[in-house]
Formats: C-alpha cells, sequence, structure tokens
C-alpha cells in the first residue's frame, strides 16, 4: 500500500525518481525499492518523503483520518512494523523455495550420475560409418561429458547453498 501510494503521488506531482532522491538525499535505486515494496523507509524518512511530496503520512499510508503527531507516530511505526512482518515473511518464504529447489538439484544430479553409471555409455557400441550415427554419438557423448565436468561444481554449490538456506529451529 505505502509503495504504490508513494509511486502514484511522485507521479501525480510530476516528480521522477531521481528527482525524488535528489530532494531526500538517497539514491535512485531506494526510491525504486519503496516503489516495488522491496524495502520500507524508517518513520523519519517517512516525515521527510510526506514534506518533500507535500502529503501528510498517513495519506501514504493509507488513510485518510487526521490523527495528532503522537499518534500519528505510532500509528506510522505500528504499520511500518507490519509492512516489515510481511517483507520477513516472503524472505522466508523464498528462502524455503530456494531450499526445497537447491536440494531438487542435488537428487535431479545423483540421479543423473546413476543413470550415466548404469548405461555406462551404449553409444561407444554404435557403428560409427554412418555419419549419422557418428553425430548422434558425438553428440551424447559431449554432453555426457560436459556433465561430467560441470555437475560436480553444481552439486557441490547446490549442497553449500542448502546449508546456507537451512533455518536453524
Amino acid at each position: 500500500m505505502l509503495n504504490e501510494n508513494m509511486k502514484a503521488i511522485r507521479k501525480s506531482k510530476g516528480l521522477s525518481q531521481q528527482e525524488l532522491a535528489i530532494k531526500l538525499n538517497v539514491v535512485r535505486q531506494t526510491i525504486s525499492k519503496w516503489e516495488q515494496g522491496l524495502s520500507v523507509p524508517d518513520s523519519d524518512m517517512l516525515i521527510s518523503i510526506s514534506e518533500v511530496l507535500e502529503t501528510p503520512v498517513s495519506t501514504l499510508l493509507g488513510e485518510t483520518v487526521i490523527e495528532t503527531e503522537v499518534d500519528n507516530l505510532k500509528a506510522i511505526s505500528e504499520k511500518l512494523e507490519v509492512i516489515n512482518m510481511q517483507l520477513a515473511q516472503r524472505k522466508a518464504k523464498r528462502r524455503k523455495m530456494l531450499h526445497w529447489l537447491l536440494i531438487s538439484v542435488c537428487i535431479v544430479i545423483a540421479a543423473a550420475y546413476v543413470v550415466l553409471t548404469l548405461s555406462n555409455s551404449p553409444y561407444l557400441d554404435w557403428d560409427y560409418s554412418d555419419p549419422e550415427t557418428a553425430v548422434v554419438a558425438v553428440g551424447f557423448h559431449a554432453i555426457e561429458w560436459l556433465f561430467v565436468r560441470l555437475a560436480p561444481i553444481i552439486f557441490i554449490g547446490a549442497i553449500a547453498g542448502i546449508f546456507l538456506t537451512w533455518k536453524k529451529r
């Protein structure tokens, strides 16, 4: 809500992200992150944004009720807390998805190694006098050769990723 309101008000004032960033003494990427909902400004910065955009903080946060300044700061901090919790939940969900994706990669690589080991490169017994068979066999060999060299690196990286994304309970 904050991100959408901030973007709409900035555009209605005719300001670019760069112009707003200069007025707030931040980099443009910070404005972009706020407007994409990837992060939120702290309460002091939220007040600065409201001053630059000439808009009450409550309007930025989506409220139309005017409260006293003390209540306003409390409401702002509560809303920011909710937004931060939502961002934390989104981050935890992405971390969990990445964790299981890395586990899946490890399983697929291990299964492919088992299949390659059990198949024992059957294309080596093919008749290479036929050009089409030779091309297909060379293609199979190239894929197998590339897999055998790259898969261990990817496997080790995936294992490291699994440990890095492991959530301790």
